[in-house]
């Protein structure tokens, strides 16, 4: 089995490495990383930087915030592309602008190593069951080669096209996650201000052509009033940004995507960046003076 180098061992990333592991591939991680412990408890090797960890891989993965966080690890001093072999494969499961993802391709083809870019979607949740979605750009050959892991990571992976093409799949993704949480918690706040049962509406609307996977999911967290993170209002929030940077330059309108945006960037002045994007529906029931 081939040695896996993880960096981004977050509320995503822990549990995939994790699950990696239980698969049996020896995995390795920075020492100085949150989730540590855990790890290496598990029976991970830890390393003191991400050049030195990426110069004992054969295949490194990061799973990180956004674009600059990427570029620091990878491209920064004593980063991933200082260390990385000829003939490693690296893959970025961060969501990042798709030109930032084609930027490391190019410059971890320039070392003679293969890169994929392949955000996931299915949350904390997904990310701990092995049920994530992955969408992938680069070529065929290296997705071949990260098939396996991916199969333990998620439940399907695709690949899409070519470099990026896997972060504007992603980008696309969360613009349709993100305007269907707005859509329910619109309807939630309208049938709570009149008065309707949710739990019978989410049970009937569950029956009927609005069920989806958001509905199920969220219309449950917003019943229980819980918005404990799964995936946080502030990080969906930096990804609507990255679709909205993307409309720019191929000259297509987002106006459902901007909106939602705003949204939540009210929900982050209110001091609720760290909540779950279900949250929406805390803002809407603000403004509709639901208590």
């Amino acid at each position: 089995m081939e040695k896996i180098g993880f960096i981004g061992l977050g509320i995503m990333g822990k549990p995939m490495a994790l699950n990696l592991m239980k698969a049996g591939y020896q995995v390795q991680i920075l020492e100085a990383s949150g989730a540590a412990k855990t790890l290496i408890d598990a029976g991970a090797e830890a390393f003191s930087s991400s050049k030195s960890l990426a110069a004992a891989a054969d295949i490194v993965i990061t799973i990180l915030p956004d674009s600059p966080e990427v570029e620091a690890v990878v491209l920064g001093e004593n980063g991933v592309l200082e260390g990385i072999k000829a003939g490693s494969l690296f893959i970025d499961m961060s969501t990042i602008a798709p030109s930032t993802a084609k930027n490391l391709y190019d410059q971890m083809m320039e070392k003679n190593v293969e890169a994929l870019d392949a955000p996931v979607s299915g949350g904390q949740v997904g990310a701990e069951s092995g049920n994530l979605s992955i969408m992938v750009g680069g070529n065929e050959k290296a997705f071949n080669r990260a098939l396996p892991l991916f199969e333990i990571m998620g439940k399907s992976a695709v690949l899409i096209g070519s470099a990026g093409a896997g972060q504007t799949t992603k980008a696309c993704n969360q613009m349709i996650v993100g305007m269907t949480i707005q859509a329910v918690a619109e309807a939630f706040a309208l049938a709570k201000k009149a008065d309707v049962n949710l739990v019978k509406m989410r049970e009937a609307l569950l029956g009927g052509f609005a069920q989806s996977r958001i509905l199920d999911l969220h219309g449950q967290r917003i019943i229980d009033d819980n918005f404990k993170p799964g995936f946080k209002t502030k990080l969906h929030r930096k990804d609507m940004n990255i679709a909205l940077q993307a409309g720019k330059e191929f000259s297509v309108p987002l106006q459902g995507t901007a909106q939602v945006a705003a949204n939540m960037d009210a929900l982050l002045g209110m001091g609720n960046g760290e909540l779950d994007h279900s949250a929406l529906y805390v803002l809407v029931a603000k403004l509709s003076g639901i208590e």
